[in-house]
């Protein structure tokens, strides 16, 4: 099950030329959200954006719609987490969502300098336990 991580309106200055949500922008409101939801998931202020998966724009968000980020960490490594990603419009008039974009994203836990270390032991037990939300 994924966890809902952040909701953004779409204004006119996130649009691009064809009237739809520019990408990139919606691409920054994934990193972001991912990032901090990397954090508290591996309870570590210091994950960063090693590797986005190939991502394909499924549907186009136009302006006035919700945008809903949604995810799950899937996988964790020695060093890394990796989360299953899906950003989705919401109809706040028939409350349901359409999938604008699936992505896989991967963190890595780094010390001050920038040096990957170890996710905690205590992260990686919870992740493994079943009944655990993480």
């Amino acid at each position: 099950m994924m966890d809902l991580i952040s909701t953004h309106p779409v204004k006119k200055l996130d649009l691009g030329f064809h009237g739809n949500l520019f990408g990139g922008k919606l691409l920054s409101w994934i990193d972001a959200a991912v990032a901090a939801y990397a954090m508290e998931k591996c309870h570590s202020k210091n994950m960063i954006t090693v590797a986005i998966d190939k991502c394909v724009f499924e549907k186009p968000a136009k302006e006035g719609n919700l945008v809903k980020i949604y995810a799950h960490m899937s996988k964790i490594g020695t060093t890394s987490a990796t989360f299953d990603v899906e950003a989705r419009t919401y109809n706040v008039f028939r409350g349901d969502e359409e999938v604008v974009l699936k992505t896989h994203m991967t963190f890595v836990r780094v010390d001050d300098e920038g040096t990957p270390i170890p996710v905690s032991e205590q992260v990686r037990r919870l992740f493994k336990t079943p009944s655990s939300k993480l």
